[in-house]
């Protein structure tokens, strides 16, 4: 007998059917539309504690739902909220719903009395905010950029504190319209009159935002030293947020890398891997940082470990790096001039090209320091063979400023035509393992005095102890009163203590 198989059809969907599953999918995005709703009405309640209580930390809260809102962001939702907090004769109102495309929302009658309310100022540039993230996500740059434009100018009227935080989004979006319309060179004196501004008013956030959105300005025009000349006269306030710290700390690394001081440069670039937070959104500037943090590492003389390369976040990006770094590694000269050429439009649109093209000596010197580990005595012929140079006197050259800078120990006989190297010493007779152990402490401590720096404390906590001490102080001079009048007996006393 023969088994015979039935193909098995999956059974067709009737028509009441779909129309049920495209209800469903209906019902879901009108119950994610009203949940975004909510929400956002949610956080004009904390904006508005924010203002009453005087306490940022409620405009933190209402700025990290950003990034969640955003996802969900439509013109239906941000029409409804719109509506229903503007009053309905109000400029503002008609002004963002003519961004959006929209016309004005009904409300119920509950809402049309809450709009009795006066419009706060936070509110409304939070409003504002949204539509720019929105209009920003849907590529209308024309449109974000006249209304960040106003919203700029609206923002510089006002004086208030508890606006930093917000104002700082915008001013951020406002730069991010005009590079993306390469408009960049034109906001910059407002950028200027607004970073002044929240210096004087100690507007941490933005002042800390302003100041790397100038930074990001000059760098894209390549203006290095109108960069230093910010950076000098300025000062990057130390309560500012942590993502801003890290931009700061990389604009730093690469002014201080162009300047040719590569241990400082270094040190700030590796403060902005550590500060960034570790995770796929911010994929894009740990892939920058890093890119300039293995050139910079290599200039150093130093080669970057093998892991970072295998990274999965990283490893796309940094494959022409690896190239040079085991150009570098291995001091072969013609590898490094073959990776040169072959990403050199890869190096020059990272702006990284120009100091790669100082690495060439330090091939040559890697080169060198392998060929007097290796060699007790070479002739400078047998070098300019091995390092592919053009003339001996070349190599004579490199070689004796090897010597001079102490890359190599050994001596340089002119007459002969040949190096000879000395016996190599023992690394623990000097001072490179104490200066190891100094960088690490340095380090811990640093990190110390930041994580100190990040606590937080509940404010007037100290009213409320001195308020315990001088009433206990009241109550010390009480008893010693009525001990010395002799209204106390000896039991109430030891009762008391």
């Amino acid at each position: 007998m023969t088994n015979t198989t039935k193909e098995q059809k999956q059974p067709e969907k009737t028509e009441p059917e779909a129309m049920e599953i495209v209800e469903d999918e209906d019902a879901k995005q009108q119950r994610l539309a009203k949940e975004t709703v909510t929400e956002i009405k949610r956080n004009f309640v904390l904006l508005e504690r924010a203002v009453d209580t005087i306490e940022s930390r409620f405009t933190t809260r209402v700025l990290r739902t950003l990034p969640s809102i955003r996802r969900r962001l439509t013109s239906d939702i941000l029409a409804q909220v719109i509506s229903d907090y503007y009053g309905s004769n109000d400029a503002q109102k008609a002004e963002l719903l003519s961004y959006l495309g929209e016309n004005e929302k009904s409300s119920s009658t509950e809402e049309d009395a809450e709009k009795k309310h006066a419009v706060l100022p936070e509110v409304d540039i939070y409003l504002h905010l949204n539509v720019l993230i929105y209009l920003l996500d849907k590529n209308e740059i024309e449109k974000g950029l006249q209304l960040s434009n106003k919203t700029v100018e609206k923002m510089t009227i006002m004086n208030r504190r508890t606006l930093d935080q917000i104002a700082a989004r915008v001013y951020f979006y406002h730069g991010r319209f005009h590079e993306l319309s390469n408009k960049l060179a034109e906001i910059r004196p407002i950028q200027l009159a607004a970073h002044r501004t929240a210096t004087l008013r100690h507007d941490d956030e933005s002042q800390a935002t302003l100041l790397n959105l100038l930074l990001r300005n000059y760098f894209f025009h390549n203006l290095y030293d109108q960069a230093d000349k910010l950076v000098s006269k300025s000062t990057f306030p130390e309560k500012a947020g942590n993502n801003q710290a890290a931009r700061y700390a990389y604009y730093l690394g690469r002014i201080k890398a162009l300047q040719l001081d590569y241990t400082a440069a270094h040190t700030y670039l590796t403060q902005a891997i550590r500060k960034a937070p570790q995770n796929n959104v911010t994929a894009g500037f740990q892939q920058t940082a890093y890119k300039f943090f293995i050139v910079v590492q290599l200039l150093m003389g130093e080669i970057p470990e093998r892991s970072l390369f295998r990274q999965p976040i990283l490893k796309k990006a940094l494959a022409p790096y690896l190239v040079i770094t085991q150009a570098v590694r291995v001091g072969d000269l013609n590898k490094f001039q073959e990776g040169l050429a072959q990403f050199d439009a890869v190096f020059k649109k990272d702006k990284t090209y120009t100091l790669i093209l100082r690495l060439r000596h330090n091939v040559i010197k890697t080169g060198i320091r392998m060929i007097s580990l290796s060699y007790s005595k070479i002739s400078l012929r047998d070098i300019c063979i091995k390092l592919h140079l053009d003339s001996e006197e070349d190599a004579e050259f490199i070689v004796a400023k090897a010597i001079r800078d102490g890359v190599i120990d050994a001596t340089l006989d002119h007459s002969g035509g040949f190096m000879k190297s000395k016996e190599i010493a023992d690394i623990y007779s000097t001072n490179e393992p104490q200066n190891a152990y100094h960088q690490r402490i340095n380090f811990c401590l640093n990190l110390h005095n930041e994580a100190i720096k990040a606590m937080r404390f509940p404010m007037d906590a100290h009213r409320k102890e001195l308020a315990s001490a001088e009433e206990a102080r009241e109550r010390e001079r009480e008893l010693a009163q009525e001990i010395a009048e002799g209204d106390l007996d000896e039991d109430d006393e030891m009762g008391d203590f």
